[in-house]
Order: C-alpha cells, then structure tokens, then sequence
C-alpha cells in the first residue's frame, strides 16, 4: 500500500506463500501466533451494535467503485462457470455476467424456489438473486445492512416491476421473523463471526417452513487453519474485512448438527471458479483505474485494493480456499 514494492504478477507472488502457509513457520512456533498477533478489537465484534459499521465499511465504499469492476449483474460473489480444467482458466469478460446467473439460478433450483415460493435472503447485494427468484413468480424479502446495496438493489427491483414481489430492509438477520419456504444466503456467513455461526444458523432453522430448504453459498478453508486463524486480526480484517471470519466445511457441519435440526444435504466446491472471477475482476479494475481515481480513491486506495484481488485469488488458485455451493434442511424428526 505504501508503494515500497511492486510485482508484474502479484497474484504468483502470494501463491508461494498461500501454498506453503502452513509450513512456512516452523510448527512449534506456530502456537505462539496468539502471543504476537493482535486480537479482534471488541469494536470489531458481530455483535447488533456492531454488525452495521462492519458491513458499511466494505459494503458502503461506493455503488460506483463496485459497478467498475463487476458485471451489469452486480454480483460480488464466485461466478460458475460451463467450462472445467483448462478452459476455465481462459474464460472471458463476456461471459461473467452468464456465470453469475448461472450460479444463482443453482441456488434457487437447490433451494426449490418456484412460483409462490417465499423466499429470505440472507445478504441482498445489489439484488440480482432477488430479480432472479422474483422472475420465477416467487415473493423475497431481502435483508442486508449496506444502506448503498439495499438502494441500487430497491431502484433494479423497480425498473424491473417486482417491487410488488420483493422486499429489501436495511435489517440485521437475527431481527428477521416469520415463515419461509427457502431461505438462501450467498458468501453472508464469512461476516457472520465465529462466535456466531450458531445463531446465523438457529435463524435460519427458526423461520424456515417445515420441508422448506436452505441453499447457501459460502468461501471455506481447512480445518486446521480456521483454529489457528480464527482469533487473529490481520490486514484483510484491518483493511477489507471487519469481523470477518472465513468457515470451514467441518465447522459448518458440526454447528448445524450439534446445534441446530438442519443437516447439510449437498456439497458443490467451487474453487477454482472464484480464482477466474477474481482475475476477471482484477483485469476490470487495471483497465478502468482513471475511473476509479475519478471517483476520489487514490493510488494508495487502489493499490490495497489490487492486493486484495490477487490476495484473494492466490488463495483459491492454491487451494487455501474454496467456495462452496451448500444445501441444508431440516432433520427428520424420528
């Protein structure tokens, strides 16, 4: 961020390291991480008090910044992509906008959203998923706590006439009630915190309709790495991500089934879907650089911004990431 170096493939850079992370500190001084690292400061805590400056603070930069590096679906999530192995990895720009609509229509498939489904969606974005579900005669209420998302997503759902059909509230998803015959959330969990994986999931299980399903769509990482990172406070918490805690697959698993009466049905991973949507993202960003200084953020703004991309796409490329497509419901009552 300062400029004091620089790379001509900055995401190579970080494989080396998101590839070895695991080793590259001997492991005996590993379980000092927690004497040097800092911890989460409690300002920074998923609590209801908290949750909305968190959110805000990514969410709430600019509709604009976020317009110059994503598709005209505005969907800042993993697309999915037809192609597999080396084609996946030549795919174009003219193709995101397909692949995130794909990737959603997965969603509402999974979840068995139809005409008169009703639908909560945990995470509105800028409101593609709630178009889409919308589209197949299906009411949505929306929840999100970006006041910039829950606008563009309100003024997309009217240009489109589905206001009568859905409904986006600037609310926290622990306040949401009622009854829902699907409930889907796409990359919301990893805001969640840890602390409070079981209460995003007791939510869920609390308004979902009996033989409702929930489809969810969520970047994972091993086990192992999610105890020793989960208290830390690095530069992706500091700079990009307030609160944010990344899960993984056992972590899930375990919390719905000690916790709550939801059981994960279905896995899809992803993976290397989200390392070709973020290099698509990256390439967006470098072209359009003049209009994103024109919005007022600055070299030192976007050369962060950069390292997060390759940062993020480092680790999907590598495998210290996945993203998973997750579907759940309710445990048979014996």
């Amino acid at each position: 961020m300062a400029g004091d170096w620089d790379a001509d493939d900055l995401t190579a850079v970080m494989e080396v390291f998101a590839a070895r992370v695991g080793t590259l500190v001997p492991e005996p001084l590993q379980k000092l991480r927690g004497l040097y690292l800092p911890r989460t400061p409690r300002t920074e805590r998923n609590t209801e008090q908290n949750t909305r400056s968190n959110i805000s603070r990514h969410y709430d930069l600019s509709n604009e910044l976020f317009a110059t590096f994503l598709d005209n679906t505005m969907t800042y999530s993993s697309a999915l992509f037809p192609e597999n192995g080396d084609a996946l990895r030549n795919v174009a720009w003219d193709g995101l906008a397909a692949a995130q609509q794909a990737k959603i229509d997965r969603l509402l498939d999974r979840a068995g959203v139809t005409e008169g489904t009703r639908v909560l969606e945990i995470g509105t974005g800028w409101g593609e998923l709630a178009l889409r579900a919308a589209a197949r005669g299906a009411t949505v209420y929306s929840v999100t706590l970006s006041s910039e998302q829950q606008e563009l997503a309100r003024q997309r759902v009217a240009e489109a006439g589905y206001a009568d059909a859905v409904t986006i509230e600037l609310k926290d998803y622990r306040a949401v009630e009622g009854e829902f015959d699907a409930v889907v959330s796409v990359e919301m969990i990893e805001a969640v915190g840890y602390e409070y994986w079981a209460t995003y999931f007791q939510t869920i299980e609390r308004v979902l309709a009996p033989g409702g399903k929930v489809a969810i769509q969520a970047i994972t990482i091993g086990h192992d790495r999610l105890i020793a990172t989960r208290t830390s406070y690095t530069w992706v918490h500091k700079y990009i991500f307030p609160g944010g805690v990344i899960p993984s697959v056992r972590a899930i698993e375990e919390i719905t089934e000690k916790q709550t009466g939801l059981r994960v049905r279905e896995r899809l991973a992803m993976g290397e879907h989200y390392a070709q949507t973020l290099r698509l993202w990256e390439e967006r960003f470098m072209a359009r650089a003049d209009d994103v200084r024109a919005l007022g953020f600055d070299a030192v703004f976007q050369r962060m911004w950069l390292f997060y991309l390759c940062y993020s796409r480092a680790g999907f490329e590598t495998g210290y990431l996945d993203v998973q497509q997750i579907v759940l419901d309710k445990a048979a009552v014996r």
